[in-house]
């Protein structure tokens, strides 16, 4: 393999190398999902309360939505 195809390689891919060097160095993949404990007010949650019962969508995919 000549160097201007491993260039043009690493060019094409370059998100999935960054994505495996950053998973070399904490053992996440960023498609990976981890369970996490916050503090809400209670009116926050109710509120997400209601769009997860508006739209049908998990709690946790609303707020992934809303961040992204």
């Amino acid at each position: 393999m000549q160097l201007s195809e491993i260039k043009k390689i690493l060019k094409e891919y370059k998100d999935v190398f960054e994505a495996l060097e950053n998973y070399d160095k904490t053992r996440e993949l960023p498609f990976q999902r981890k369970r996490i404990d916050i503090t809400l007010s209670v009116g926050i949650i109710n509120k997400l309360k209601k769009l997860r019962e508006k739209t049908g969508k998990p709690i946790s995919q609303i707020i992934e939505e809303k961040l992204k």
